[in-house]
């Protein structure tokens, strides 16, 4: 019987009765072992090099669609900027972003005007006064540039603060539009805190700084105090509002009760101006049918750190004492 341990020549087995067998074969096992690790170190770097290449090419494709955004067709065209989503630092729809995008179109030598296409709920009134603010500064550097708002699906809140210091607002029928109004969310858990027996301990350097605190009773003075607050936001909302449209608003103080409205309810209160599109109003307003979008977007590597960041911060607030947020 024949018997053999491995598939190879036979020649190349070490003879049992040759006095250096035992070498031989260790040499063997050793010569095979680097083979194997060369083999591995090269499928390594081949893997390596192709996740490179992907991602130059991720990289590259960004670059080259942003590059093609901000340049467009190199003729006369319609600058597009969109607002999508809620209103917050850190986000795509931030003061950031958005003033970014605002000042490239109005700067682009070709834009004979400039779309500001929303779909929003709203948010920060801080990032939403700096976008109004950035409009009315770019409106008055360039008087023969004009700004549209377009709303899609809605446009409320601080989207609506924003779309106010347009020239004019266009609108879907259906679309939902308004809620001028502010508030302030917040929470009590003062009543299941007594019935489970929970005892609240909690230290404070100043009469008023656990004004939001969930756990603890809410004072008069601190309801008083709020909603003051509340009061001179949402006045400061309603003159924007009325510096914006001036003239065209033909409703009562419904409008700035937080109420919304269609579209086309809007066109009849004032708060918008015609039915119509994007491209509608590219090719009928403005009269540069092409489109060309100056919209800013974070990288990956920037949403992860905003991410972080608002973790972060959402911990320190926790920890300051401060539970309520402020919206539009």
């Amino acid at each position: 019987m024949n018997l053999k341990f491995w598939a190879q020549p036979e020649s190349d087995m070490p003879a049992v009765d040759d006095p250096g067998w035992e070498r031989a074969l260790i040499n063997k096992m050793a010569v095979e072992f680097l083979r194997e690790q060369r083999r591995s170190r090269r499928w390594g770097i081949i893997f390596k090099v192709g996740i490179l290449l992907y991602l130059l090419l991720l990289a590259g494709v960004y670059f080259i669609g942003g590059l093609s955004d901000s340049i467009g067709s190199g003729g006369k065209h319609t600058a597009l900027v969109e607002l999508e989503g809620a209103i917050a630092p850190g986000a795509d729809a931030s003061a950031d972003q958005l003033v970014g995008g605002l000042r490239k179109a109005f700067e682009a030598d070709q834009s004979e005007g400039v779309i500001l296409r929303i779909n929003s709920p709203g948010g920060s009134p801080v990032q939403s006064g700096y976008v109004s603010d950035e409009i009315h500064r770019l409106r008055e550097k360039y008087p023969d540039k004009p700004i549209y708002a377009v709303a899609s699906d809605i446009c409320a809140s601080g989207a609506y603060y924003i779309a106010a210091a347009t020239d004019k607002i266009y609108v879907n029928k259906a679309t939902l539009i308004g809620s001028i109004g502010v508030r302030l969310d917040s929470f009590g858990f003062q009543r299941a805190m007594e019935d489970l027996g929970i005892q609240r301990r909690l230290l404070t350097a100043g009469e008023h700084k656990a004004i939001l605190d969930p756990f603890s009773p809410q004072r008069e003075f601190d309801k008083v105090f709020l909603q003051g607050l509340l009061d001179d936001l949402h006045e400061q909302f309603i003159t924007a509002v009325k510096d914006g449209r001036g003239e065209r608003l033909k409703g009562g103080d419904e409008l700035f009760s937080g109420l919304f409205w269609t579209g086309e309810q809007s066109v009849e209160l004032g708060l918008s101006d015609d039915i119509g599109s994007s491209s509608f109003v590219a090719r009928e307003v403005i009269g540069a049918e092409d489109i060309v979008i100056y919209s800013q977007k974070q990288d990956l590597l920037e949403r992860i750190s905003d991410r972080i960041g608002a973790s972060l911060a959402a911990a320190l607030t926790q920890l300051v004492g401060m539970h309520g947020t402020i919206r539009y």
